[in-house]
C-alpha cells in the first residue's frame, strides 16, 4: 500500500493510535505545550477576549478546537474566560471537531464535570458539519498528524511487510516536492481540503495553530515514532515497525509554507508565523502571571512560573515550535 494509506491506518483506523483515549504522564504520551501549563490555554482565552473587545469576534461567536483529544486545552481556555470575563460564557458557543466517538464521550464527560451546564458545547466529526458566521478556530499539533507521502528523488514510497520501497510515480507529489525544493522528505496530504472546509464552514474567523516545523521544508526526512517517551527515527536500522504499528505516535516536521499556500488558495489570509514563545508573550502570558501573583501565595505563583518558563524560554525545541495564524474577514 502507499505510505499515506499506511500512516492513516497506523493513526486513524478503528484500532489506530488516535482512536482511543491516551493518558499523559510517566506511563502515557509525551507532554505537549498544552499539558505543560494551564496558562497556555489562559493566554488563548485572553486573546479571544481581546478579539471580542476589538470587534473581530462577536459575543456569540464559536470557539472551536480541532482535535481536542483530552479536552484539557479547551477546558483551560473556558476556565480563564470565566476568570477574566465571566459574562462571555453565557454567549459564546464552544465546539469540538473530533471524529472518534470514544474521544467525544471522554471530552463531553470531562467538560460536563468541569463546567456542568454553564457552557454550550457541541461536537462535530468534521468541519463539513459546522456552519457559523463568526468563529475562532484553535488547534495544537494537528498538521504533523496529517497523512503524508514519503518522497525520494522522484519516487513515492509504498509499504510491503513493513519495508519502505520507493518505486511509485505521482505527478501531484512530484510537483509539490519541486515547489518546496525537496528531493526527499514528507509531502503532506490533505492540507488543501482542510483549508477549503474551514473557509466554507464560516464567514469570518481567525485560525491559530501550534506545531513543530519551519516555513521552508527541511532537506531530509523528519518522520519519527514516539513510543513510551522514546523518539525513534522512522528509518532507524533497528526499528520494528510491525510492533510499533498503531501502538505509537507517528509524526513529522511541518512545512508551514505548504500550510500557508493551502489556506491562501482557499481564500484565507495568512497573518503570521511566529515562534510559540514569542506568540504567547505577545498574547499576554506574562500579564496573566502577574494577575496570579497578586491573587495567590508565593509558592503557587513560583510553581506556575516554572511551568510557564517551559513554554517561553528560548531553546532549540522552542524555536521549532511555531504558531501560525490565518484570518478570513
Amino acid at each position: 500500500m502507499r505510505f499515506s494509506q499506511y500512516m492513516s491506518e497506523w493513526l486513524y483506523a478503528d484500532n489506530g493510535y488516535y482512536a482511543t483515549y491516551k493518558s499523559i504522564g510517566k506511563d502515557g504520551d509525551f507532554y505537549t505545550s498544552v499539558s505543560s501549563s494551564k496558562f497556555f490555554g489562559g493566554t488563548i482565552a485572553k486573546h479571544i477576549i481581546s478579539l471580542v473587545d476589538d470587534g473581530f469576534l462577536k459575543k456569540d461567536s464559536v470557539v472551536c478546537e480541532i482535535g481536542a483529544h483530552h479536552g484539557y486545552f479547551l477546558a483551560d481556555i473556558i476556565e480563564f474566560i470565566y476568570t477574566l470575563r465571566p459574562e462571555l460564557l453565557n454567549s459564546l458557543e464552544f465546539v469540538i471537531i473530533e471524529k472518534f466517538d470514544a474521544l467525544q464521550e471522554f471530552q463531553k464527560s470531562y467538560l460536563q464535570e468541569s463546567f456542568g451546564d454553564a457552557i454550550k458545547l457541541t461536537h462535530y466529526k468534521s468541519l463539513k458539519e459546522l456552519k457559523c458566521e463568526n468563529a475562532i478556530f484553535i488547534a495544537n499539533e494537528i498538521f504533523d498528524a496529517f497523512a503524508c507521502e514519503l518522497y525520494y528523488k522522484g519516487k513515492v514510497a509504498r509499504v510491503h511487510e513493513s519495508e519502505i520501497i520507493f518505486d511509485i510515480d505521482d505527478d501531484w507529489v512530484s510537483k509539490k516536492a519541486k515547489k518546496y525544493h525537496k528531493d526527499r522528505g514528507e509531502i503532506a496530504i490533505g492540507y488543501e481540503e482542510f483549508a477549503k472546509e474551514m473557509a466554507e464552514c464560516c464567514d469570518k474567523f481567525e485560525f491559530i495553530s501550534f506545531d513543530y516545523g519551519e516555513m521552508q521544508a527541511r532537506p531530509d526526512f523528519s518522520i519519527r515514532v514516539y513510543y513510551k517517551h522514546d523518539v525513534i527515527p522512522f528509518f532507524d536500522e533497528n526499528i520494528k515497525r510491525d510492533e510499533l504499528f498503531a501502538k505509537s505516535d507517528l509524526t513529522y516536521d511541518v512545512t508551514f509554507e505548504h500550510v500557508k499556500d493551502a489556506f491562501t488558495e482557499a481564500g484565507v489570509e495568512f497573518i503570521e508565523l511566529r515562534a510559540q514563545m514569542v506568540a504567547l508573550v505577545d498574547m499576554g502570558i506574562l500579564e496573566l502571571l502577574e494577575i496570579l501573583k497578586e491573587k495567590t501565595d508565593e509558592k503557587i505563583y513560583k510553581q506556575e512560573l516554572e511551568k510557564v518558563k517551559i513554554l517561553i524560554m528560548p531553546n532549540f525545541l522552542g524555536e521549532r515550535f511555531k504558531m501560525i495564524k490565518f484570518r478570513k474577514k
